[in-house]
């Protein structure tokens, strides 16, 4: 039989944080039907070894054993892959989420079900403000604005989902972060709620100042999935056409000038009106080959082009 609830951890050298992780989650879902996924993520620490002991003695505790370091996002997918629970939690394994926080955050997504997601807001962080707290506000702003979905804390690993939000959302690169923007362009319903965050005081953060270029390079990708994949030709049709209508402008100029007797061999305008219609037509041909691809994607499978969800829930009273 599944359990209710599955709570996913990704694990990298934190065996000096495991024995207490543990301790805090047994205590904290005490009385739960729940199992905890903990996904050793190519630990070299020992993690692996430890993990293995403690899951000896608790049937509730389910290792995964990643081959190497595929990184968080990676892990996160790999727990979601074999979480078997209707509802699924995700936190760090550093002890700076609180498991003390999930009965509270579970009884609030049971209580309220136009809600898919919550995502913790870790509003008194306990961390250095050069170099995790300054990166992550101006990464939770532009993640915000381009979106749509506006969160104070998109790094906060404490988050609890119905199973149905993340049936459509894959994880890969350093796309976790994004998990409730990329569940959002499938119709889940997103709140977000207060948590604690305690400082670290053992093993050595994995994230630091350089973690906000891959975050924008991220989001550019984001973007483009959430607004172009299934139209992909306005995308590059539409920069095409911005590059190829005034370099077609300037080659026509040029033909103008040519019957008129001028030489127009050594102008750099001609080097640059070729330029930018080759350009332009070479994205708008991208374009076209984008949607064809949707299509072979979509048709022969027999995939919808749109989800359906469930009919609208009075709350619990």
């Amino acid at each position: 039989m599944n359990p209710a609830v599955s709570v996913v951890i990704p694990i990298y050298n934190e065996i000096e944080n495991l024995d207490e992780l543990v301790a805090r989650l047994e205590t904290a879902l005490a009385g739960l039907d729940f199992e905890a996924l903990l996904v050793d993520d190519g630990s070299k620490d020992g993690t692996g070894v430890r993990l293995a002991e403690l899951a000896a003695t608790r049937p509730w505790l389910k290792p995964i054993y990643l081959a190497k370091n595929y990184g968080q996002s990676t892990a996160m997918q790999a727990g979601f892959d074999a979480a078997r629970g209707e509802v699924i939690v995700t936190l760090d394994g550093d002890l700076q989420n609180d498991p003390a926080d999930i009965p509270r955050l579970l009884k609030m997504l049971e209580e309220d079900p136009e809600v898919d997601i919550l995502s913790g807001w870790r509003k008194a962080r306990q961390d250095a403000a050069i170099k995790r707290k300054l990166p992550s506000r101006i990464a939770n702003g532009l993640i915000s604005k381009v979106t749509g979905v506006h969160l104070h804390d998109y790094g906060c690993s404490l988050k609890v989902y119905r199973r149905t939000a993340l049936a459509n959302v894959r994880l890969y690169g350093e796309l976790h972060r994004f998990v409730p923007a990329l569940a959002a362009q499938f119709g889940a319903r997103v709140k977000e709620v207060v948590v604690s965050h305690h400082p670290r005081t053992r093993g050595t953060s994995k994230y630091g100042i350089d973690r906000t270029l891959r975050v924008i390079l991220d989001l550019l990708l984001v973007q483009f999935m959430s607004r172009y994949l299934q139209r992909p030709i306005q995308f590059f049709g539409g920069i095409g056409m911005a590059l190829a209508l005034p370099g077609g402008a300037i080659l026509a100029y040029l033909a103008v000038l040519k019957f008129m007797g001028e030489n127009i061999g050594g102008r750099p305008l001609l080097l640059l009106g070729i330029l930018l219609l080759l350009m332009g037509v070479q994205l708008v041909g991208m374009g076209l080959l984008g949607e064809i691809m949707v299509r072979i994607y979509h048709e022969p499978a027999g995939r919808a082009h749109y989800l359906l969800r469930e009919a609208p829930r009075p709350p619990t009273k």
